[in-house]
């Protein structure tokens, strides 16, 4: 079990540490959720949700 954690801590370090870059500020995460919410829409719109 403590592998187990130790793994997924890992995983989440490095996700955390590969996500900093892309937004040096709070401005810029801000942007980042945007625009990622505007795919989400365009791929529902896409796919006939309502």
């Amino acid at each position: 079990m403590k592998l187990l954690a130790r793994i997924v801590f890992t995983i989440a370090l490095c996700v955390a540490f590969l996500n900093l870059p892309a937004c040096n500020t709070t401005k810029g995460l801000g942007t980042d959720i945007e625009k990622a919410g505007e795919g989400l829409q365009g791929s529902a719109e896409r796919n006939g949700a309502d």
